[in-house]
């Protein structure tokens, strides 16, 4: 279930994700903003939530490799 972002969630982050709450969500100057297009899953059969699912993990992956600044291994938890 989607959560609304609280501004103390906002201070306390250097990247906010949204997924298409446009400008119902808080801003905060200073912090990177990133807005995912994904499908919604509600109401959405098993095999659509699995390429949604994925989708999600990707763009994680690769935003916390970003981050770090090297590849992230499957299992690596660092």
């Amino acid at each position: 279930m989607p959560k609304r972002l609280t501004d103390a969630a906002v201070q306390a982050s250097d990247v906010v994700i949204t997924m298409g709450c446009g400008d119902a969500c808080p801003f905060y100057p200073g912090k990177r903003y990133l807005d995912w297009s994904i499908d919604d899953p509600a109401g959405q059969g098993l095999d659509a939530v699995r390429v949604i699912r994925d989708r999600i993990d990707h763009l994680v992956r690769g935003l916390v490799e970003e981050l770090l600044g090297h590849p992230v291994n499957e299992g690596d938890r660092s």
